[in-house]
């Protein structure tokens, strides 16, 4: 049975974005005209009174899990992983501020000083008042990725979807960059993903989302208007369903 995304049906949302989103173009750890874009797109869903939370990756600045030096500890590379992203938080925080919107940055670590500690009572009662809430520091663990935070974040907030921010327009058969007979996929059951191999996110995150019924929609960040238009048009992007 086919399955329509219906934005009348979102009231709350969790975006994924990864921390190579903020470098664009450029590789760089901050790319300023990029940043003024999205953030501006992340108004304009504000602004249509979506509650939003956003867990951003910290790709842009360091990536523990893909380090090769494998004599190094991974569960310290992971740590400063994780301490990246409450970096790029606090950054799109205070570029928000900066155009008169109020967030919070909330950390699952222990930086007490600088952000107020992850709970999910303080993230629900901040974007009950109209706050954009930065969930960051991961899950807290390493050897998670930041998917899997995002997914954990939408179940424990009861979000109505899992927006994941990517460089590509949606769900393809095979990497279109590498098959150029890879077909889009519009929509697609948790369980066609499973049997098709689809690659949606990793493993622990969809089987997480999967196992909780957390609807996925992935659409492409490339042009950060579209982040809008992700949520409120079916026809944007690949809806993951039960």
């Amino acid at each position: 049975m086919k399955v329509t995304y219906k934005s009348e049906n979102i009231h709350r949302v969790l975006l994924k974005l990864s921390g190579e989103v903020l470098s664009g173009k450029k590789g760089i750890a901050y790319d300023e005209a990029l940043i003024n874009s999205l953030t501006d797109a992340i108004i304009s869903v504000h602004n249509q009174n979506y509650e939003l939370g956003i867990v951003l990756g910290g790709g842009n600045i360091f990536r523990g899990g893909t380090w090769k030096n494998k004599k190094l500890n991974r569960v310290v590379l992971d740590s400063i992983g994780m301490l990246a992203t409450i970096q790029n938080s606090l950054y799109l925080a205070e570029v928000l501020g900066s155009k008169g919107i109020e967030s919070v940055v909330l950390s699952t670590l222990a930086v007490d000083k600088v952000v107020d500690r992850y709970t999910p009572q303080l993230a629900l009662s901040a974007m009950e008042q109209g706050k954009i809430c930065f969930l960051s520091g991961g899950t807290g663990n390493p050897y998670f990725t930041t998917d899997t935070a995002a997914v954990l974040r939408a179940v424990e907030l009861q979000a109505d979807v899992v927006l994941k921010a990517t460089n590509v327009d949606g769900l393809y058969s095979a990497d279109p960059k590498k098959d150029k007979n890879a077909h889009f996929i519009k929509s697609a059951s948790f369980q066609q993903c499973v049997q098709n191999r689809l690659g949606v996110m990793d493993l622990t995150a969809f089987s997480l989302a999967m196992d909780n019924e957390m609807p996925i929609k992935i659409f492409n960040i490339s042009n950060p208007d579209m982040l809008i238009e992700a949520l409120t048009n079916s026809e944007v992007g690949t809806y993951i369903h039960p």
